[in-house]
């Protein structure tokens, strides 16, 4: 039997600061207490809400192995207090893990299978490095030279783009630099107040002459990212790291980051039985594949979907979140849109700072910045908003939310 199409309706919405992968805040703290700490902070948001009412809390995350393993979704759904009636699926659509978590949720709802769920996102590249502890590749792939575009590494996909797109490196630093500037902005104005929750880093140090351990409490509230120190002569002066003869560099990439997001996600029923306020209505998503080794482009084909689905053009939307993976692909997406008739108005595309400042936590990506759409949304009284971002292996995602 078909059930009944309904609106699902976001009414919570948070993420903890982002921490420098390897050597920033949470180089040693679990990616599964990320995680608890991110779905408790939404928790407290909607301090109506009966837990026992959750469904499922469906959990992005790219590489789903070591300490984010297990199902880190169940784990982090118990050690969080939800009662054990509460499911937890980890997913995995590598960088928009979050993302597909956000949309998987909202159409759990839609389709009336049920009335509030968590989504969510985790990552800690800190403890489990780029493509996993042990990545292991398909011998097909390298059959056919179709196919090889899946064994590149990221950084050089961006440099085919690049090629391409014909983006030329002053204007990827360029783009890199205002990323920081527009990050920085955001922090000192307190923009980023509404979405970010803070985290408690305890440091745990044995004493072996009596065997105490001592702790210590740092409590983090704000992106790590960010530097105030970047300039264009500085960004120059960096040398490529994918290709020898290249654009690309560390500092026209996103920053490789820890981090969790969190919402929850309700039906109009369940809004009215707890006494929810809800921040904003889940309106559509989209994804769409491109070749793996342009993978970068993927957003081109993803946002024209989603708007098509909603019923809206480009000029609606009044806040746009476009994952900076590379400032190659960043602008080659806008380029390619302007030249299509679907222009982005670039003064609302990423106003806070975009990966390459603020950080790129991979699976947790999209939920982090479905947090921060849906509350720029409101700071700023705008109406419609988009995340969307390229993926690996060539995918574009892009999702929109309608502030309420």
């Amino acid at each position: 039997m078909s059930k009944q199409v309904q609106e699902a309706y976001i009414c919570a919405a948070t993420r903890l600061p982002i921490g420098k992968s390897g050597r920033g805040y949470y180089k040693n703290t679990r990616p599964d207490e990320l995680l608890v700490r991110a779905i408790q902070a939404a928790l407290a948001q909607a301090p109506g809400l009966d837990p026992a009412a959750i469904e499922d809390a469906i959990v992005g995350c790219s590489f789903p192995e070591g300490e984010q393993g297990m199902n880190i979704a169940r784990v982090g759904a118990v050690l969080a207090g939800l009662p054990t009636s509460v499911g937890g699926v980890t997913v995995n659509r590598f960088c928009a893990s979050g993302l597909t978590a956000v949309q998987m949720a909202a159409d759990r709802i839609r389709v009336g299978e049920a009335e509030v769920m968590i989504a969510a996102g985790v990552e800690s590249m800190s403890m489990v490095p780029m493509s996993g502890n042990k990545p292991s590749l398909a011998p097909a792939i390298f059959e056919k030279d179709e196919n090889i575009g899946v064994a590149y590494g990221m950084g050089l996909t961006a440099e085919k783009v690049a090629q391409q797109w014909k983006i030329s490196r002053e204007a990827q630093d360029e783009f890199a630099l205002q990323s920081h500037q527009r990050a920085l902005a955001a922090i000192e104005a307190g923009h980023f107040r509404a979405e970010t929750t803070p985290f408690d880093v305890i440091t745990r140090t044995p004493n072996l002459a009596d065997g105490t351990i001592s702790s210590k409490t740092r409590t983090v509230d704000t992106d790590e990212g960010p530097r105030r120190e970047t300039s264009l002569e500085g960004l120059a002066k960096l040398k490529p790291v994918f290709a020898a003869k290249g654009s690309v560099t560390a500092g026209n990439s996103s920053q490789t980051s820890d981090g969790a997001g969190a919402l929850i996600i309700a039906s109009e029923a369940a809004v009215k039985r707890f006494g929810l306020t809800p921040l904003a209505r889940f309106v559509s998503f989209a994804v769409r594949g491109v070749p793996p080794e342009i993978m970068g482009i993927g957003p081109i084909e993803a946002i024209p979907a989603a708007l098509k689905l909603a019923g809206l053009k480009a000029s609606d939307m009044g806040w746009v979140e476009l994952n900076e993976a590379f400032a190659a692909q960043s602008l080659a997406v806008l380029n390619d849109l302007d030249a299509k008739g679907i222009e982005l108005n670039r003064a609302l595309v990423n106003p806070n700072g975009g990966a390459i400042a603020l950080g790129h936590p991979l699976g947790a990506t999209g939920a982090i910045r479905s947090a921060s759409v849906i509350h720029g949304l409101r700071r700023t009284n705008q109406k419609y908003g988009m995340v969307t971002m390229c993926v690996g292996t060539g995918q574009g995602a892009a999702g929109i939310f309608e502030r309420l």
